[in-house]
């Protein structure tokens, strides 16, 4: 009988290094899709506040710090990422463990930018897009979540199945930026 054996999404192709960049899988803990009642959006902030230290995060940021964040996920969507969702928070959205279908990376380094500029149709400078700024965009030709982790650090959320197709984005991108410099 086959003996099944859990990988990550990055298995055996992260970590990777090209330039002043780098590119290495996070393990983000538990990721839980929270979406809120109707007229439940201030009860379920103060109930997140409560239970894990952060509110419920405003169009295009993320609240609290590495790991235990909520990022801003759509209209009225977040995704709590590190612990385990407090069972209060039921009492005011929608709950969806998420946890096997998001790819994470950190993208870190001087030319982080130059390498997400090249992959991301958004202005991501830090003079604009600053630490705890999330934007749900294409990332290439996936759909994905960019959010600045610090002020040279990027986390991207891509679905699973494009793991592999990430690694190799980012990979070409950092080549490019890198031979540049």
């Amino acid at each position: 009988m086959a003996e099944l054996v859990a990988k990550s999404p990055c298995d055996g192709v992260l970590p990777l290094e090209i330039g002043s960049v780098a590119a290495r899988e996070e393990d983000l803990g538990v990721i839980t899709a929270l979406l809120p009642y109707r007229a439940q959006g201030a009860a379920l902030s103060e109930r997140l506040k409560a239970a894990h230290g952060m509110a419920f995060p405003s169009p295009n940021r993320a609240t609290g710090k590495a790991g235990a964040r909520a990022i801003w996920a759509g209209r009225e969507q977040a995704l709590l990422l590190g612990p385990a969702p407090d069972p209060g928070l039921a009492d005011h959205a929608a709950l969806s463990d998420q946890s096997d279908a998001w790819t994470a990376v950190r993208l870190e380094g001087e030319a982080a930018e130059a390498v997400l500029a090249r992959l991301v149709p958004v202005d991501l400078r830090g003079s604009v897009f600053k630490r705890g700024h999330t934007v749900r965009s294409q990332v290439a030709h996936m759909a994905g979540s960019v959010t600045r982790v610090g002020e040279r650090a990027f986390l991207i959320l891509v679905f699973r199945s494009m793991a592999a197709t990430l690694v190799h984005d980012l990979k070409t991108a950092m080549e490019a930026v890198a031979a540049r410099g």
